[in-house]
């Protein structure tokens, strides 16, 4: 088949897929947990095949024993999470106001050392920052919770996404002899070999970085709450979850961190000191044992595109956007890869001549 037809039928498949989210994107979330549980808990099942288990009783395990840990992190740690959440968002203000007192302590010294000029230069251009930020969060937060957080989506995640999960993770093997057996003969070891490319990538997405953002959240979390900062749990949550998004996690548990720890401790600098160097140890574990171990060079995806991908789908699929964003990104690297090392080969970039020496 001509190159040209190919890249017609997969662009049609393509458009259908996106058409497919858009429509269905207020009852999708579920679905895609499941979806996503069932991958990552594959290979559990196929270690437990391997202890002599079948299909059924492996899977069985597997769920019941997610569903007991599941059920044990909602009974334990959720109630806390939920009062340190309403907290904050009452002490927030406070902290905020106790926070521009500590600040104005400081203006006298900041003006002779700066100049009025700059200060307020530097005052407009945060507030600038500041509020777009504030306006474009908003409009994600908003979007996500219109389209993604209803009541029939948390009722779905509840009921709908172990039964999703155990019955995709039960035929896991099967749908994916029956998907290899769909594949065209002539072009069937090419296309086997971008799938697993794209396999690699999607370990490294939903498998590798949720363990990343799992054991930072544990971390951060387990830190600051040690370190006695208040609301150290739902901050180090915060951070840890989020740090997905390239940079953002890490931004808003430190600033969060640092205004709680100054307003806390002031003015014992040691303290406000420990509550950055904790960001600082989240860092480098991060960049430099957890991603390059649990992730390493998989996924290859640069950060800017990540941010776009995750801020461009949810603002259009909500948080199913959010879901999808990294792995539809990761899979869309791989495809380019492909399509440019085709290129790379072709007559169209070698020429036919030099294309004639290299044969």
């Amino acid at each position: 088949m001509p190159i040209k037809n190919q890249l017609k039928i997969w662009g049609v498949f393509a458009v259908l897929l996106i058409l497919f989210l858009w429509v269905f994107k207020s009852i999708m979330l579920p679905f895609v947990v499941g979806m996503v549980l069932a991958y990552l808990l594959d290979p559990v099942a196929d270690r437990l095949e391997k202890w002599k288990f079948s299909r059924l009783w492996a899977t069985i395990s597997v769920i019941i024993v997610v569903t007991l840990l599941f059920v044990g992190a909602l009974l334990l740690v959720v109630p806390l999470l939920i009062q340190q959440i309403v907290g904050l968002a009452e002490k927030l203000p406070h902290y905020v106001l106790q926070l521009q007192a500590i600040v104005n302590q400081w203006l006298p010294n900041i003006y002779s050392f700066v100049g009025a000029e700059r200060v307020a230069q530097f005052e407009d251009e945060i507030s600038q920052f500041l509020g777009q930020g504030i306006g474009v969060a908003g409009s994600v937060l908003a979007q996500i919770m219109q389209s993604g957080m209803t009541m029939l989506n948390v009722f779905g995640l509840l009921i709908i996404t172990p039964v999703v999960a155990f019955y995709l993770l039960a035929d896991w093997d099967n749908i994916v002899k029956k998907a290899d057996n769909l594949l065209p003969r002539d072009y069937r070891d090419e296309i086997r070999g971008v799938f697993k490319n794209i396999d690699k990538a999607m370990a490294g997405v939903i498998r590798g970085q949720s363990s990343v953002v799992i054991l930072l959240a544990i971390f951060y979390a387990a830190s600051l709450t040690l370190m006695g900062l208040n609301f150290g749990l739902v901050i180090g949550l915060i951070a840890g979850l989020l740090s997905f998004i390239p940079y953002v996690g890490f931004s808003i548990g430190l600033v969060l961190s640092i205004g709680i720890a100054l307003v806390q401790f002031w003015p014992d600098w040691i303290m406000v000191g420990a509550v950055f160097a904790i960001f600082m140890v989240g860092q480098f574990l991060e960049g430099n044992i957890l991603y390059p171990k649990l992730v390493g060079k998989n996924i290859g995806i640069h950060p800017v595109w990540l941010m776009f991908a995750l801020f461009a789908c949810g603002l259009i699929f909500g948080f199913v956007g959010l879901l999808l964003a990294v792995p539809l990104v990761a899979i869309i690297g791989v495809l380019v890869r492909f399509g440019i090392s085709k290129y790379e080969t072709s007559t169209l970039y070698l020429g036919a001549t030099e294309k004639k020496k290299k044969k």
